[in-house]
């Protein structure tokens, strides 16, 4: 198995641990997870190309890298808003109230684009 293979399975278990989070009303680690998912993909798909991937967590990096070779330029703008979540769902000082987290919408929301950039991602590799 290619480390590119590799990166692509840890998003697929990424996304299953989402959508579990999401079922169970956990929807701060559903973002995670999505967030993950992303990352993860955005990695393996530059891995794949040859490229290692910088150590960063940014979507907003590793989707500019990736638009370089084959992202559409649109869904790299839509999983910018992925960030969000990396420091916020890990952090309880990095969100200003309990009621600023995550909700079932915004888990929705990122499990659907984690789905995207999977989807996208698992057929160039």
């Amino acid at each position: 198995m290619s480390v590119a293979e590799r990166w692509l399975r840890f998003a697929k278990e990424d996304l299953r641990m989402a959508e579990l989070a999401r079922d169970e009303g956990l929807h701060a680690q559903a973002c995670f997870h999505a967030q993950q998912v992303a990352e993860k993909m955005l990695k393996g798909h530059l891995q794949g190309r040859g490229r290692r991937p910088p150590r960063t967590h940014s979507i907003v990096d590793l989707s500019r890298l990736a638009t370089k070779e084959a992202l559409p330029k649109d869904l790299g703008r839509r999983l910018a808003a992925l960030d969000a979540f990396y420091l916020t769902t890990r952090y309880p000082d990095a969100v200003p109230s309990d009621e600023a987290r995550p909700g079932a919408s915004e888990s929705g929301d990122a499990i659907k684009l984690a789905r995207e950039v999977l989807d996208w991602g698992k057929d160039r590799l």
